[in-house]
């Protein structure tokens, strides 16, 4: 199996659209900015929600569905919300087809009384039904969850980080008083930040969005900001404090402790597939997917290699009892017998899929009683020259014991040293930066977080914007600020005194 995969450095962005092709992740569609999630692809995304889903289940929340189509009408009672939208809707205006003269068209006669938006997002429609589900205090706090598709007509797309359809979470909440919103915006964070840490060992900044950043119709927008290998940050996930705009757009009304009558507080948070655009770009290499083996569809592969029949059956029943015995362990197992491909081709395969360990069983591994264990990645090998690299990651162990330590290797071991990793260039991407001069220096550089005193207006954020191709990715919480990095200052493009520093990049 042959690979052409672009070097990072050479060509980035056709870098990352190859390895999505040929560690078979996605593909696109025939229908333009739509695409088809493979089944490797797709088994990581499973992953994803059945630890996500594990998280929203241990604080409280249930999944539901709600409809794809949504009535134009629920869509415009919010403002702001349909106005943030507007662009990005597709429309369904008619619900019937007819043949004409051998020609499939449109029926004008099937136009609908009222337009069907499909959802870019569920707050209206989700609202317009807790009306039926909300009348007193003792319905809240009410904690749903939906995994869906939705629909953004983008102009420009790219698999996995933005597509016209994708995957996502979608949770909305209600609740009796504001305080007790805030506090389930913040701790939907917490849950993406210990996600994205803690599976897929990568690590992110948490903080406010701008005015200018928020959700449309939201009050207040947390995001987690991840960095990727090129320095350009990705929105990993958003939490939203919606406050009573869409209680009240919907009129959902409850009776409070006292007898009277209050609009629901809301809240609304989601992460999406562009999580495996975070996963690649923040862990990958140039022979392909680096996956964490804790979203690693594929734990183990073992590939025999044997040159005769004699060969084949003393490899083989070796490799079904190492087999059995990693499958005893719950780890996801697989055994590579194809007659169809040699070895090296294999090896070629697995590695660009990302599988984190491959177990190699010849006849001398049978004889000596060990295994031959060849890991995806190992701490620091990028520093290391390709042969020594190479020999970093192979080595011989005694069977029994290579049995016993591989689930540690991959859930402690090489789970964490992707952390590290990634964080170890999240802080040496981070500057401080004081002054204008400095601040277009460094994009005109290699870039990466400015961590920028700002005083600025939503006008002055935007000029910034269109004149240095960045945008203010959060304004961090305290404790995700570095000690140096804070205290009060000087806004170096208003000259105005500033309370604290915010995180400035380019971003996908």
């Amino acid at each position: 199996m042959e690979h052409k995969i672009t070097p990072r450095a050479e060509n980035y962005g056709q870098w990352y659209q190859d390895i999505v092709r040929e560690a078979e992740l996605a593909e696109n569609s025939g229908v333009r900015g739509c695409m088809v999630i493979r089944p490797h692809g797709y088994g990581i995304w499973e992953k994803m929600q059945a630890e996500l889903d594990a998280r929203f289940k241990a604080t409280g929340h249930v999944n539901a569905y709600f409809p794809l189509f949504i009535p134009l009408s629920y869509l415009a009672k919010e403002e702001k919300h349909a106005a943030g939208f507007a662009k990005e809707c597709a429309v369904v205006t008619h619900h019937r087809l007819k043949t004409v003269d051998g020609e499939v068209v449109v029926d004008p006669d099937s136009k609908l009384e009222e337009p069907l938006v499909v959802r870019p997002t569920s707050e209206t429609i989700i609202w317009n039904t807790y009306r039926g589900w909300i009348q007193s205090y003792r319905d809240l706090p009410l904690l749903i969850n939906q995994w869906a598709n939705v629909v953004r007509w983008e102009m420009r797309t790219r698999l996995f980080l933005r597509t016209a359809e994708f995957l996502w979470q979608e949770g909305h909440t209600a609740h009796a008083s504001e305080a007790e919103a805030l506090e389930e915006t913040y701790k939907m964070l917490e849950v993406y930040a210990d996600f994205a840490r803690n599976v897929m060992a990568v690590p992110v900044v948490r903080g406010k969005k701008t005015p200018g950043e928020r959700f449309a119709g939201a009050v207040e927008t947390l995001t987690i900001e991840a960095m990727m290998q090129d320095g350009k940050a990705l929105q990993s996930g958003t939490s939203h404090y919606l406050g009573q705009s869409f209680s009240k757009a919907a009129d959902v009304k409850f009776l409070d402790r006292n007898g009277k009558l209050d609009f629901a507080y809301a809240t609304s948070w989601g992460v999406s597939t562009r999580l495996m655009g975070a996963l690649i770009m923040t862990h990958s290499d140039d022979a392909g997917l680096i996956c964490p083996p804790k979203l690693a569809p594929i734990h183990v592969v073992i590939v025999p290699i044997y040159r005769d029949d004699n060969e084949k059956k003393v490899v083989m029943d070796e490799a079904d009892r190492v087999f059995a015995a990693l499958k005893s362990q719950g780890l996801a197992v697989k055994l590579d017998d194809r007659d169809n491909m040699k070895p090296p081709a294999k090896f070629f395969e697995w590695e660009c899929k990302g599988v984190p360990l491959r177990i190699e069983i010849g006849p001398k591994d049978v004889q000596n009683g060990s295994l031959c264990l060849v890991r995806r990645f190992v701490a620091n090998e990028e520093q290391l020259p390709e042969a020594d690299r190479r020999k970093a990651k192979k080595s011989f162990v005694p069977r029994d014991q290579a049995l016993e330590s591989i689930k540690p290797l991959l859930f402690e071991t090489m789970q964490s040293e992707l952390y590290a990793r990634a964080e170890k260039r999240l802080w040496a991407r981070s500057k401080a930066i004081d002054s204008v001069a400095d601040f277009e220096a460094y994009f005109k550089g290699d870039g990466g977080f400015a961590w920028v005193h700002w005083a600025g207006t939503g006008e002055d954020e935007e000029k910034l914007s269109e004149k240095y191709e960045t945008s203010i990715r959060c304004i961090p919480l305290e404790e995700d600020m570095p000690t140096a990095f804070r205290g009060a200052g000087t806004c170096p493009f208003t000259g105005k005194p500033s309370t604290q520093r915010v995180v400035m990049a380019k971003a996908y």
